[in-house]
């Protein structure tokens, strides 16, 4: 008897299923899963099958040369770009359809490569600038001063000082937020997306720029932000002492695809990461 097919049959094809993750997240949803993501721009295929799994309390590496794609993958995750293809769960939840807006109040902040502040805004009114997701008052409130207004001002004075005392900047909280050092403004940065309230918190290169006694205090932050507050940390970044420092897995992107990935020791000794990097040997 001959096989019966459906007008609907497909071919099987292999579910990503490689991921690792910290023991302490095995009882939790993972923060994030992406699976066969992929972006074209015209003919050109930007991010192609890129497969990854966050844990809830994760500090995560994605790493690669100039031009791998790093950013176009922090791109989709936050739907500053839409996907061509594949799926990207937070928490869980299907993200298609979402936009940036959406994706913020689901849990997901973000800096960037280039600092992004209100320069003429203080340091303290740039951090409640953040706090948008969870602090709101009506427009009569607001225009008329009322105690309503007042009341969310103080808690927003109140958490605002405390997310800066986090890098030791609450004695910054009135000055000019252009007038800060390089550093400074790094930090800030970062103290603004906490602002949000997240559950994964993306930085694309927060060591850029930075001296080497200011990168190891940004590495000890990371990680008191991620055990203060219980919440999963990604990151690009060039500066390998800070990878292979904190990163618990790290993710190798090479023109649009993953080529490795695994804890640092193992993507410090794998021959096709060191290639992507320094090139290939030549013979003879």
């Amino acid at each position: 008897m001959g096989k019966v097919k459906s007008k609907n049959e497909s071919p099987l094809v292999p579910v990503p299923s490689t991921s690792y993750i910290p023991q302490r997240d095995l009882d939790k949803t993972p923060i994030l899963e992406t699976r066969y993501l992929g972006i074209d721009f015209g003919g050109l295929t930007a991010v192609d099958d890129f497969n990854l799994t966050i844990g809830r309390t994760e500090i995560a590496g994605l790493i690669g040369p100039n031009g791998a794609g790093k950013t176009t993958v922090f791109n989709l995750i936050t739907k500053v770009y839409q996907p061509t293809r594949g799926t990207i769960l937070l928490d869980g939840r299907d993200t298609q359809g979402m936009n940036t807006v959406q994706i913020s109040k689901a849990g997901i902040a973000r800096t960037f490569q280039n600092i992004r502040l209100f320069d003429s805004l203080s340091v303290e009114d740039n951090v409640k600038l953040g706090m948008h997701n969870s602090i709101r008052y009506s427009m009569a409130s607001g225009i008329f001063r009322l105690p309503a207004y007042w009341r969310k001002e103080q808690v927003a004075h109140e958490r605002a000082m405390e997310l800066l005392s986090i890098f030791d900047m609450q004695d910054m909280a009135k000055m000019q937020a252009g007038s800060l050092p390089y550093g400074a403004q790094r930090r800030l940065e970062i103290v603004r997306a906490l602002a949000t309230n997240p559950s994964l918190l993306l930085l694309d290169e927060p060591a850029a720029g930075m001296n080497p006694s200011e990168t190891y205090e940004l590495m000890e932050n990371i990680v008191k932000i991620r055990d203060t507050f219980r919440i999963a940390v990604m990151l690009i970044e060039h500066d390998m002492s800070l990878v292979m420092g904190i990163c618990e897995g790290i993710c190798v992107l090479n023109f649009g695809k993953v080529i490795a990935k695994g804890t640092p020791e193992d993507i410090q000794s794998n021959p096709v990461v060191i290639e992507a990097y320094l090139g290939k040997k030549k013979e003879g």
